[in-house]
């Protein structure tokens, strides 16, 4: 039915399509109702506790026997920068006051952590089938104990040698995220925003370039992408936005109503939100202060002073500081259940695919 099979070979899925790992906006719940679909589901572990990624996996574990991919950052990290992170809290003073805040109270500091040895013996003890890397590879002594452990290593990449890249140094499958991708640009040879590049024209480059299979990310959210992308070259698809709108997302009610009513227009590559390069719907502070600020701090400090004012919105029904990663074929989304809509896109996508084959 596939006109490659090498990643329904590797993962023992029903279907090439990945969930993309959204981190805070999703759980459990969707990673298993994508499996019962036939994809493959996927946890985004970077903001949660060893603790808490126990929990979560053992929650899918008892509800479905489906490979699970476990995705990681693994960012170098970045002490916070106290002068950096005044003048960051001083531009936002605006709204602190508006609100009704003091800009001056203590905050926790943003928690995205990158992969490391804690991590990797949650993986060693929960043994995933996959696990996927976003802004590179861990340290190969990580990476190791990793593929010890049974695990398939995805991992994303946003122009070509990125992708060279990460097949010279172990990775199995490349993710190839378009510019058009929802989420964190997962840039981590290249920090030239001008020059990143399209799904459609990345995955044919990268499909040329290593003999790794190609999962295209970005821009795919119905039956026709998912065709084109295969026609590309693509042994699967990684589909993110398509899933917000499930009932099984965590998407908040006022963000729901956002997402609703995007257009191909909506979405923009900002760096206020957390200090790195992400794609998503704009929302308030990213039109009024970026949506590129050079005052924003490294990631993912420049997060910490906006989740007081994420809170006090929220409370009041607004997404003004609010993460709205979405990528720009946002409004194909549809809401369904997930399992459906895994299954519609699925089939969707064949049929497409034996139209063009005449």
């Amino acid at each position: 039915m596939w006109p490659d099979r090498r990643l329904l070979d590797l993962f023992k899925t029903e279907h090439p399509i990945v969930l993309a790992p959204m981190a805070g906006v999703m759980d459990a719940e969707l990673v298993i109702a994508v499996a019962e679909g036939g994809g493959l589901g996927s946890l985004p572990c970077a903001m949660l506790t060893a603790e808490k990624a126990r929990e979560q996996v053992n929650i899918i574990r008892q509800r479905v026997a489906a490979p699970i991919n476990m995705n990681f950052f693994c960012h170098q990290a970045v002490e916070p920068d106290p002068a950096r992170e005044a003048g960051w809290r001083q531009r936002l003073t605006p709204y602190y006051q508006e609100l009704g805040l003091d800009s001056a109270a203590p905050v926790n500091a943003a928690n995205r952590a990158p992969f490391d040895a804690a991590m990797c013996a949650v993986v060693e003890e929960l043994k995933p089938e996959v696990i996927s890397f976003h802004f590179g590879l861990p340290e190969p002594a990580l990476l190791k104990r990793v593929k010890a452990a049974g695990a398939l290593v995805l991992a994303s990449a946003t122009v070509v040698r990125e992708a060279v890249w990460l097949e010279q140094n172990g990775a199995d499958v490349i993710i190839a995220q378009g510019a058009d991708a929802g989420g964190h640009r997962g840039m981590f040879l290249t920090d030239k925003l001008a020059e990143q590049v399209g799904t459609f024209a990345l995955v044919p480059q990268v499909v040329d370039a290593v003999k790794l299979p190609v999962i295209a990310a970005g821009g795919i959210a119905d039956g026709r992408g998912i065709a084109a992308a295969f026609a590309l070259g693509a042994s699967g698809v990684q589909i993110g936005s398509a899933y917000l709108r499930c009932p099984e997302s965590k998407v908040i009610a006022p963000a729901r109503a956002a997402l609703a009513q995007a257009s191909d227009e909506s979405t923009v590559i900002t760096n206020v939100m957390t200090g790195r390069l992400a794609r998503g719907v704009a929302n308030r502070v990213m039109r009024e202060v970026g949506p590129i600020s050079p005052d924003a701090p490294a990631f993912p400090h420049a997060a910490t002073a906006l989740a007081p004012l994420k809170t006090a919105a929220e409370k009041l029904g607004k997404v003004d500081f609010t993460n709205l990663w979405a990528g720009q074929a946002l409004p194909l989304g549809r809401e369904l259940p997930a399992a459906e809509l895994t299954r519609k896109l699925a089939h969707d996508a064949q049929a497409r695919l034996r139209l063009m084959a005449g």
